[in-house]
């Protein structure tokens, strides 16, 4: 019988600082996800992947976290600051000691956290809110798209 080791590593990214790096692979150990690029520290944490929400406008993750200042500090300042995470799911190794391969690559948005005295959940929205028309914005112009009507009419012909 054999087992597949799976581990996720998350980037909070806020855009005046450096990245802050975690894993939920190996406790008390800072891991790097080739052997050579940054360290992820250790934090413990359940990823549980994207499901539409209940409306179905929109994709959500949630990251699950236990409640101590740790963690709590962290997701605050995630979701007030409504900063990116990228999420990379990874199979490990059968020696347990080294990483395979990035299954997945995934970037969120920290959207809203609910918490209890023993779980503290950090909702992750997509980039894109169909709801709150969160979609970059950008402006119709003649160059990009030729002539424009100044009616509602719009005649194919």
């Amino acid at each position: 019988m054999s087992f597949v080791r799976l581990a996720n590593f998350i980037e909070v990214i806020d855009g005046s600082a450096s990245p802050r790096r975690y894993q939920n692979a190996e406790p008390g150990q800072a891991i790097q996800i080739d052997g050579t690029g940054p360290t992820f520290e250790y934090l413990s944490f359940i990823y549980q992947g994207a499901a539409k929400n209940r409306t179905g406008d929109n994709l959500e993750a949630a990251l699950v976290l236990s409640v101590n200042q740790i963690s709590q500090g962290i997701a605050k300042e995630a979701v007030m600051n409504r900063q990116h995470i990228n999420v990379y799911s990874v199979v490990l190794d059968s020696n347990y000691g080294s990483l395979g391969k990035i299954l997945t690559e995934e970037t969120w948005l920290a959207a809203t956290m609910t918490y209890d005295y023993e779980t503290l959940e950090v909702i992750l929205s997509s980039g894109i809110d169909a709801v709150g028309a969160n979609a970059p914005t950008r402006v119709l112009t003649k160059q990009l798209v030729g002539r424009l009507p100044v009616t509602a009419n719009i005649n194919a012909g």
